[in-house]
């Protein structure tokens, strides 16, 4: 019997895994081909972009500048920094530079990022979302709606790791000058 129930649940597992692949990859109209590696690297992407959001009211939060290419650029609004210690300065990081004054004291503040539309392209990829930053300032009042907006991001694979390329960050509707998804 157990012989016979080991390839009949292999049978059935590999049918199911078709069957949720022919649902991801026919639904809805796709401009890259959706296979396994562009799911793992999809995923890996949006873990990537989840912790660095993650990042943020954290106490020790890790370095944002780990989340980029070397390369890279970060454009808020019309402010661009680019680089290592570019992006670091973004975030009062940078060598040299004094520390920025703690935020104020609160209950909880939250960023979300909601969404995600992950395009994989080979060796770059695409993202754009919508994130949005939630405070309580003290236990038992309302939640704050502080900050909504979008990100659209360029990704590349640095040894084997995706990193941002470029992010930028912008409110309104329309997309950034060049984007191409």
């Amino acid at each position: 019997m157990r012989a016979i129930a080991n390839p009949l649940g292999s049978t059935l597992l590999g049918a199911f895994s078709v069957v949720c692949l022919a649902l991801t990859i026919s639904s809805g109209a796709r401009s890259e081909e959706v296979n396994a590696e562009t799911l793992v690297d999809r995923l890996q992407i949006q873990d990537l972009i989840t912790r660095y959001y993650n990042n943020f009211g954290r106490e020790n939060a890790e370095n944002f500048a780990d989340f980029y290419a070397d390369d890279a650029e970060l454009i808020l609004g019309d402010r661009h920094f680019k680089g290592r210690d570019g992006i670091m300065e973004a975030y009062g990081r940078a060598p040299g530079q004094a520390p920025r004054p703690p935020p104020p004291p609160r209950y909880s503040f939250i960023v979300a990022v909601d969404n995600p539309l992950i395009v994989v392209h080979g060796k770059t990829a695409t993202a754009q979302l919508v994130y949005t930053e939630y405070v309580i300032e003290k236990q038992g009042d309302p939640v704050k709606v502080i900050t909504q907006g979008k990100e659209y991001g360029t990704f590349v694979k640095v040894d084997g790791h995706w990193r941002y390329k470029t992010r930028q960050i912008k409110g309104g509707t329309e997309l950034p000058e060049g984007w191409k998804e």
